[in-house]
């Protein structure tokens, strides 16, 4: 009996640590007695599967261990109300997933998916054509070397003759070096091929990913969503190339061996083939279980990364609330799912395959009886019984192997199942039609205006924006305020078009921002977002990232302009310091400055500013106010903020509430006015809010 790891992915580091690691799977003996040599059999092509031991042990004490868990811990729901997306459910493949749905996907058939993702193999198809061909060569020169073998058998160890070992022998030899060659070209060229669908795969699924809107990934996990850009995309590869190689490795082993052994002695291969259909209801048995399994180990794995993905990104925040032991239960709970399942996957497959070698067994002692009779009555040489067992023992690995493709294929559909879903999540706005754009000049001059918009978010219940409206011209600052989830950061998303509103429309120059390029529509309009945007590289490149093609000059010139060249030159590296998300290289005010060169650079007609001041001490948020001023001029610049202090210097403020334009004028009339404005600004009045006291002249042009 024989042990083969049936794992198809490595094992993870969090699981606990195997008995002790799986030897290399041997060939069993095909002839009947063990005192005779046996050829060994060259490995086949393909991507070898990277194997790993199941685990002998639980993570944990028994009975600890915590219940059967379907799916991965759900997110926390994001907030509700005007300004928020809700939370809904929604039909599987728009990927808008709920706690319900998770733990029951729909079933997408084998067939139907490698519709869909095979046609990214175009391009490659002539070498998997190749590697086909490397398959006939490889299996012709096994079945040479069967026959030489069984010549040598006959004329030089049975009569002990020397010298008719030597031409065989150096037949046998040339024959093995010219197989070495075509496996090692073979294998390699397929391995070649399944890396290129990997990465074209990978590249299609993350460009469709950057066009879906913000609400996607408000309802997915993060975590989740990087397992299926990385395991998933292994296992469409596993049914897509490494199983269409595997496969025709296979047939083509089949068809040479199983006429070699007709040829040979038809009689006897008949009654050995008698035995081949057993394999396939086998497989059959195993193949339902398996795709249940295997969808719940991959929903398993996905919740791990997110788990550590949400840990790792909150890190001080876990550290600040000693919530170091809640975090590791969090990984040890989604750690037991992932155990289970992968244990309950790995004995299924270690029974299939011991089936299988019952299975062999038989067929090989049938060989060895029947042999035994007819050498007995003079019909058959020991060559010859030995080259037909050979030839039989050849044919039942690749029997083995098309059944266990199922297998493979079956485990392959659930990741599948979750990348589809991704695939069919459609984009919530796409570039008009040609016939539908209008020509405008690539720079806008400003104008942005807003006419009866009214907006909710896709599956929302509740308007986020109702009859809204308003204009702003270049030079002007336009200041959006209102309570939380009064709907104001909407606006944003509307004017970047990230969506349409439901009903009214959003211009820019006149012009419906729908009946515009997205990508000409976006490049004339500058975000800064209240999370400033940190790109792990250099400060020179998350400044020039501003803009393409920008030199080390324009990227000097706009962090001057942003009072950010003192403090960047003060650096170790200057300009080329690497910084990253969460850095603490650089203070909250000096990173705002560097998103506000950025912008500079940009040097869009069009300025979104997004809680500006946000965490900023008073000194820091004075700090960046001088740049502010400096990339507002000349713009059309609206700034969406709490902050009331901003508003003193606005020409214009708009207050919002429950989705609704309220207030509108200056500072002075709106505190004149009375209403929601003075009751925000009496609540919260500038010099307790972080920012300049709404006294200070010139806060903003």
């Amino acid at each position: 009996m024989h042990f083969h790891s049936s794992r198809q992915r490595t094992a993870r580091p969090d699981a606990p640590p195997p008995g002790g690691a799986d030897p290399a799977p041997l060939e069993p003996a095909r002839s009947g007695s063990s005192a005779e040599p046996q050829p060994r059999r060259r490995p086949r092509f393909g991507v070898k599967a990277k194997a790993a031991a199941p685990p002998d042990a639980p993570p944990y004490p028994p009975g600890s261990a915590p219940g059967y868990l379907t799916g991965p811990e759900p997110p926390r729901p994001p907030e509700t109300g005007p300004g928020h997306p809700p939370t809904v459910s929604a039909p599987l493949g728009t990927g808008l997933l709920t706690e319900e749905q998770y733990p029951l996907p729909q079933h997408f058939r084998a067939q139907a998916a490698f519709k869909r993702f095979w046609p990214l193999t175009k391009g490659d198809r002539r070498w998997l054509l190749g590697v086909g061909l490397f398959a006939v060569v490889a299996a012709l020169a096994e079945t040479v070397a069967i026959l030489l073998f069984a010549e040598l058998t006959d004329n030089a160890l049975q009569k002990g003759s020397v010298s008719a070992f030597w031409g065989p022998a150096g037949a046998w030899l040339a024959v093995a070096v010219v197989g070495a060659l075509v496996g090692y070209l073979g294998n390699s060229l397929g391995a070649w091929t399944a890396i290129r669908f990997v990465v074209r795969l990978r590249a299609r699924v993350f460009a469709h990913l950057q066009e879906l809107p913000p609400h996607f990934f408000q309802r997915n996990r993060r975590g989740d969503l990087v397992e299926r850009l990385t395991g998933d995309v292994d296992s469409i590869e596993q049914l897509v190339v490494s199983g269409v190689v595997q496969a025709a490795t296979a047939v083509f082993g089949i068809v040479f061996y199983a006429g070699a052994a007709l040829l040979l002695r038809w009689d006897l291969a008949l009654a050995t083939f008698v035995l081949v259909p057993l394999f396939f209801a086998a497989t059959r048995q195993f193949t339902g279980r398996l795709r249940e399994v295997s969808r719940r180990e991959r929903r398993a794995e996905g919740a791990i990364t997110a788990v550590v993905e949400e840990t790792l990104v909150n890190v001080v925040l876990t550290q600040a609330y000693n919530r170091q032991r809640d975090e590791e239960e969090r990984l040890r709970r989604e750690s037991g799912t992932w155990f289970r399942t992968s244990l309950v996957s790995a004995r299924l497959n270690q029974f299939y395959l011991q089936v299988l070698e019952v299975l062999e067994t038989i067929c090989v002692l049938a060989i060895i009886g029947l042999g035994a009779w007819e050498i007995s009555a003079g019909r058959m040489t020991l060559g010859q019984l030995l080259a037909f067992a050979a030839f039989v023992g050849y044919l039942y690995p690749p029997v083995r192997n098309l059944g266990q493709l199922g297998l493979t294929v079956t485990a392959a559909t659930a990741g599948a199942d979750r990348l589809l879903e991704i695939l069919d999540a459609p984009p919530a706005v796409t570039d008009p039609p040609p016939d539908m754009v209008i020509q405008t000049p690539e720079r806008a001059t400003g104008r942005v205006e807003a006419r009866q918009v009214t907006f909710r978010y896709p599956g929302g219940t509740v308007d986020v924006l109702t009859d809204f409206s308003f204009s702003a011209v270049p030079g002007e600052l336009l200041v959006i305020t209102g309570p939380s989830g009064a709907g104001k950061s909407t606006l944003a998303s509307l004017l970047l078009r990230f969506y349409d509103p439901d009903e009214g429309s959003i211009l820019l120059d006149g012009i419906p921002v729908n009946r515009q390029p997205l990508a000409r529509l976006r490049r004339n309009v500058t975000l800064l977002p209240q999370e400033t945007l940190v790109l792990h590289d250099t400060v020179e490149e998350n400044i020039a990232s501003g803009r393409a093609h920008a030199t080390h000059e324009d990227v000097v010139h706009a962090a001057k302009a942003a009072d950010a060249h003192d403090f960047i030159c003060d650096l170790r590296d200057g300009y080329r310091t690497v910084i990253a998300p969460g850095t603490a290289r650089l203070s909250g005010g000096q990173l705002q400055r560097v998103a506000i060169a950025r912008a500079m650079l940009r040097d869009a007609p069009v300025l979104l500013l997004d809680e500006p001041t946000t965490g900023l001490d008073t000194l820091a948020a004075q700090r960046i106010l001088g740049p502010l001023h400096r990339l507002a001029e000349g713009r059309t610049t609206i700034v969406i903020t709490h902050d009331l202090a901003l508003a003193a210097g606005a020409d214009r403020v708009l207050v919002l509430d429950e989705g609704r334009l309220v207030q509108s004028g200056t500072h002075t009339q709106l505190l004149h006015q009375g209403g929601l404005y003075a009751s925000l600004l009496e609540a919260h009045p500038p010099a307790h809010n972080g920012t300049a006291h709404a006294s200070r002249p010139g806060v903003l042009p």
